[in-house]
């Protein structure tokens, strides 16, 4: 019965070792993105320490990609630049104490003992009869979960109106913000420029 038991457990692990990983991104978008709009040119309005911040420009490279893809350009003089883009971002964390089920084997470790006389000595794993299976408790478990945040604004150079403001939340174990980040700002232009002031859960799968 021990046998069989740790063979199924063994056969579980192996399918989910094979299973994808996937990170969920909570968006919304408020926009008012003008449908005849010609001139996609922006540029990056940083500010204070972003000027000399290796990870905002790692980040920002991000944005630029996925500007790039949808056909803007960056402005090499910021005096023609029709758009602006701001790139905001933040990471907290918070700590978790949850109750949780817990699978375990009662006989585990086993100690041999003596039975009737007519079966001799033995431990519990030699005799079906004796063997209840797996119960299940309860145990407290303490872990941190991340909260990370992103948002672009993207307005009109001339005058300052905003065009596109989206913010991505996603939550995890995870504690690098530039693990997240790539999978957060894909989900910040999905369908851009998307439903206006309507929440999505989007799922992205890891990749390796």
């Amino acid at each position: 019965m021990r046998r069989g038991l740790l063979l199924l457990l063994a056969l579980s692990s192996l399918l989910l070792s094979g299973c994808a990983s996937f990170i969920r991104n909570d968006v919304v978008a408020f926009h008012e993105w003008p449908a005849d709009l010609q001139n996609k040119t922006y540029i990056f309005d940083r500010k204070g320490e972003k000027e000399n911040d290796l990870e905002y420009r790692s980040y920002e490279n991000l944005v630029r990609n996925e500007l790039g893809r949808l056909g803007f350009a960056e402005a090499q003089d910021p005096r023609g630049a029709n758009l602006k883009v701001v790139v905001n971002y933040r990471i907290d964390v918070r700590d978790v104490q949850t109750v949780q089920p817990v699978i375990v084997d009662p006989y585990w470790p086993s100690y041999p003992y003596y039975g009737p006389r007519w079966r001799g000595y033995y431990g519990p794993y030699y005799d079906p009869f004796w063997y209840p299976g797996p119960v299940t408790q309860y145990q407290e478990v303490h872990y941190q979960l991340f909260q990370r945040q992103l948002n672009v604004l993207i307005t009109r150079s001339k005058d300052g109106k905003k065009l596109y403001d989206v913010t991505v939340n996603s939550e995890g174990a995870n504690g690098s913000l530039a693990f997240a980040m790539p999978y957060m700002v894909r989900s910040a232009f999905a369908d851009f420029p998307g439903p206006n002031g309507v929440p999505r859960r989007l799922k992205l799968e890891i990749k390796d």
